[in-house]
């Protein structure tokens, strides 16, 4: 599947947006890990913005800033969001009141655990209806999140912003599932043409990737512990505007494979 990148965006620890962390990403500038500040989305209606949490406006904080760089008017953008911890904040609290002697459960917070909560929201901010799917997938929720965007691109010329992003979970769900800092990645991926920032051909391919070797640098570490951070090699190549080959682990034995040709 071939489609061109035409928005692109960056929020983690240290990379604070795709201008500031552009430099970072292709090594003219040294990694400096940061907390990362998250506004509330101005976008949303103020009774819904007081709703959101921090997974939420993380998600909707890199998928505006990937579809503000495309240029295309976000409304009319198919999305795909895709998260392995979903919003596990909410989650955890959820858990807890359930564990109390009243189990009593806020409306509030089980409308916001499910894991498309991030895509309803950023509907309602932008007023879209165009279609969304919500993906999970463990340590491979990167590479199924962009396999599934690609073949909406090819399967039907649509573009479509997708957008990875994990938060850290709360103790105890933590000590079970560690999640180092919070990241995000967003892309906005078109039919190739002009315009493009680089061009993409995606497979799959049923032959397991090689293992990555142990991390060594800070972003390398941020990788490792962040699934969504499996963006971090396509991002570097991007910044770099160099060719490059990816491999990302899909499944118990498969692989997604990325070839990168800067436009």
């Amino acid at each position: 599947m071939r489609v061109a990148v035409v928005g692109v965006a960056v929020l983690g620890p240290g990379l604070p947006g795709w201008a500031a962390s552009a430099p970072v990403l292709a090594g003219a500038a040294p990694y400096a890990p940061a907390p990362l500040a998250l506004p509330p989305p101005a976008a949303l209606p103020a009774t819904e913005r007081r709703r959101t949490s921090p997974a939420v406006r993380l998600a909707l904080a890199a998928a505006s800033e990937a579809a503000a760089a495309s240029g295309r008017a976000p409304a009319s953008l198919e999305t795909v969001f895709a998260s392995s911890n979903g919003d596990g904040q909410v989650v955890g609290a959820i858990l807890e009141a359930l564990s109390a002697p009243e189990g009593a459960i806020s409306p509030t917070q089980f409308h916001n655990s499910v894991h498309n909560a991030a895509a309803g929201y950023w509907g309602i901010a932008v007023g879209s209806t165009r279609p969304s799917v919500s993906v999970g997938g463990y340590d491979q929720v990167f590479a199924a999140g962009l396999l599934h965007a690609a073949a909406r691109v090819a399967a039907t010329g649509a573009t479509v912003l997708f957008c990875a992003y994990d938060a850290p979970l709360d103790e105890p769900l933590a000590g079970c599932r560690p999640t180092v800092a919070p990241f995000a990645a967003g892309l906005v991926l078109a039919p190739p043409g002009q315009g493009a920032l680089a061009r993409l051909d995606i497979r799959y391919r049923a032959e397991p990737a090689p293992p990555p070797p142990p991390a060594a640098t800070g972003l390398e570490v941020l990788a490792a512990g962040n699934p969504a951070a499996r963006a971090l090699p396509l991002l570097r190549a991007l910044a770099r505007r160099e060719v490059a080959r990816l491999m990302l682990p899909m499944l118990e034995d498969g692989r997604v494979e990325i070839a990168v040709a800067p436009c």
